[in-house]
């Protein structure tokens, strides 16, 4: 086999293929950090992990062809001196994980995995190791924790995984779709994989897109494809003629942007000046019928669960992050809040890994993007999408509904109710069979904002502007 730079055969390297796990870190060159690293025992992982919400693409990849990950990774023990390898896949994953285990025995049976693999004298093999759910095991060596069967924390660089990795050993630490796209690289040549993509992100990448779409899905499109093509052509754009508000890219850690930037270009750097981050491939569309504000208090609650607590500065930061969002969607926000949130955010910037350090990007997002629909929420109390548990208010419209009494029943908060009645002239009152009390009422102090009763009787049950009702009162 020849490893020229442009022929069949050709590596990652000579390709350009950058890593499709977020990072976008040139494959080819993390691979010659870890040719070049001492000592006899190497190890390689495949980091099929992918916690973030709305992205799929490794599950695919996995479920469809596993033997293209398993030969990507073959190749890349080969080229780095690795003899072992470890499929890191979360445990949500059954199917992943029984297709997976299924290809690593076939290819062991045909001599693809093992000793003397097709009698070259190279001995690789590879076993699956499940996650447990941890989303900070996302990051490498929160990942290369868990392998080791120690609590998934992020570890503090340096020494990288190139230098002491899993078990202590050089390692390196993939994305499922990186290795995927190895063995095609190989066989057609790195000319071929550049015809398509663009001069910083060659080759094409898996998108999964979902949210407010007529078509959510995953697709393989070229590098360089517009953005409002794939979700706006491909996905059909939101359904019943809503109109898109946002876009919501790379996860929890990705940031935000407005319908606005729909324009812009799927490869990394016009993100990255956007100062959000492309990701491992998830894209979500959200409607004008959504709350920037809720997104990004969902977002921001997400990066606090998922902290693993090892640095304050993380857990303590994105507790404080998440506070004052919760107290804007009440209805206390103040304006010092933007001058607490960009406090909060360069504090974060100190944290030991990425996870801390990108936890501000949802709310950047929300300060640069929609600073309108957030003033809104803070000097006027209002929330035009009607989300915001404080500044908003359940209302029943038809007290005469049936299934009224089926939303009561199911309230969590037990907070749909008959309003009493007096007793009247002949003696009734509300000890009496249920048809001779009153309307059904919502007690709105006792309301959580579940929206289970407007599921069961949605003509019945409407959400009103808080401060839009106090206005027409007086």
């Amino acid at each position: 086999m020849t490893w020229g730079p442009g022929g069949a055969g050709a590596p990652a390297g000579a390709a350009g293929g950058g890593g499709r796990g977020g990072g976008g870190f040139p494959a080819g060159q993390k691979w010659k950090f870890l040719l070049g690293a001492p000592g006899p025992t190497k190890y390689l992982v495949c980091n099929a992990d992918e916690g973030d919400p709305g992205a799929f693409v490794n599950r695919v990849l996995m479920e469809s062809d596993p033997h293209l990950v398993i030969e990507g990774m073959a190749i890349a023990g080969k080229a780095t001196g690795s003899d072992y390898g470890f499929i890191y896949i979360r445990d949500e994953y059954p199917l992943s994980i029984g297709r997976m285990q299924l290809a690593l025995e076939q290819a062991r049976e045909r001599g693809a995995l093992g000793r003397d693999i097709f009698g070259s004298g190279f001995d690789f093999d590879l076993e699956i190791t499940r996650g447990a759910g941890s989303y900070v095991c996302g990051e490498e060596t929160g990942l290369i924790a868990s392998v080791e069967g120690i609590r998934g924390m992020p570890k503090i660089r340096p020494p990288f995984p190139a230098q002491r990795g899993v078990f202590d050993q050089p390692s390196n630490v993939n994305n499922t779709e990186t290795y995927a796209n190895v063995p095609l690289i190989v066989q057609h040549g790195a000319n071929w994989y550049r015809e398509h993509g663009t001069e910083s992100d060659p080759g094409t990448k898996m998108f999964s897109i979902s949210g407010a779409l007529e078509r959510p899905g995953i697709l393989e499109v070229p590098f360089g494809m517009g953005m409002d093509e794939l979700l706006l052509g491909c996905g059909g754009g939101p359904p019943d003629g809503h109109a898109p508000k946002g876009i919501q890219p790379g996860g929890p850690l990705g940031g935000l942007l407005p319908a606005s930037d729909l324009n812009l270009k799927l490869e990394r750097p016009p993100f990255t000046e956007r100062g959000v981050l492309l990701g491992s491939g998830g894209l979500i569309l959200f409607d004008e019928r959504a709350s920037a504000v809720d997104l990004t208090k969902y977002f921001s609650e997400f990066c606090e669960d998922e902290s693993c607590g090892r640095c304050t500065t993380c857990h303590g930061g994105s507790q404080r992050l998440v506070e004052v969002l919760e107290r804007i969607m009440h209805g206390d926000g103040r304006l010092e809040d933007l001058d607490r949130i960009g406090a909060i955010d360069r504090t974060l910037q100190n944290a030991n890994c990425l996870h801390g350090q990108f936890t501000p990007y949802a709310v950047r997002g929300l300060v640069n993007y929609f600073r309108d629909e957030l003033d809104t929420h803070i000097d006027e109390k209002r929330d035009p999408a009607l989300v915001a548990p404080g500044l908003t208010r359940y209302l029943i419209t038809d007290p005469a509904d049936p299934r009224l009494a089926e939303a009561a029943e199911l309230c969590p908060a037990a907070c749909i109710e008959r309003a009493p009645v007096e007793a009247d002239e002949d003696g009734i009152d509300e000890g009496e069979p249920a048809e001779t009390l009153g309307d059904w009422q919502i007690d709105d102090a006792r309301c959580i904002r579940c929206d289970v009763c407007r599921e069961i009787a949605p003509e019945s049950i409407r959400i009103e502007d808080r401060y839009l009702a106090m206005l027409s009162v007086v």
